[in-house]
């Protein structure tokens, strides 16, 4: 039995040969959503400082500039896998501020729904999605409009800030990946380590 153990172990081990998949595909997931969020702020940049001013920001056009050029250039950053872990540092402040700006009081879901991780909030957002659907199934065409999904009502609690910051985090802790990374061939050429 230990023998065939260490034999499984051993055919485990041999993944670590493309142990740099995984901080590809975080960096990849990470683009678009980062850039989206960046483009968004470009596309409605006045809007985003007044929405940064209604949140009590201090300076908020300083602070739209820093967070739109944050999502931006970290999105292009991530893609090339160059001076990720830099980069990582930023992006985690911009969602922290995200969390603790604005979507903290709607606790930890998303998008709405029940169960444990529910709020006073999630449940006013249920009743509202119920009230909605009735209304897009009375008068709408409910079945095109849920067609290739169900109809939800966004609840903007932490989840998605609190998932980016762990990918992030774990891009922080061990780079941009051994070689589809900007990083590692950079290092390989120009990196001297001490001894």
């Amino acid at each position: 039995m230990l023998i065939l153990l260490n034999k499984l172990q051993n055919i485990l081990d041999q993944t670590r040969k493309m142990d740099f998949l995984a901080p590809l595909l975080l960096r990849l997931y990470l683009v678009p959503i980062f850039f989206q969020a960046g483009i968004n702020k470009v596309n409605s940049f006045a809007n985003t400082v007044s929405w940064f001013e209604s949140l009590g920001m201090p300076a908020p056009w300083l602070m739209a500039v820093l967070a739109t050029a944050t999502e931006l250039g970290g999105a292009i950053l991530l893609a090339f896998g160059f001076a990720t872990r830099w980069i990582s540092i930023p992006l985690i402040f911009t969602m922290l501020v995200a969390i603790f700006t604005v979507h903290l009081p709607n606790g930890w879901l998303a998008i709405a729904g029940g169960g444990i991780f529910g709020t006073e909030r999630t449940a006013g957002a249920l009743t509202r999605l119920d009230r909605a659907r009735s209304i897009l199934q009375e008068h709408g065409h409910y079945d095109w409009l849920t067609e290739n999904g169900p109809f939800v009502v966004l609840n903007s609690g932490i989840e998605f800030a609190a998932t980016y910051i762990c990918m992030l985090l774990v891009l922080f802790f061990i780079g941009g990946g051994r070689f589809v990374s900007l990083d590692y061939w950079i290092q390989q050429q120009f990196r001297v380590l001490k001894p």
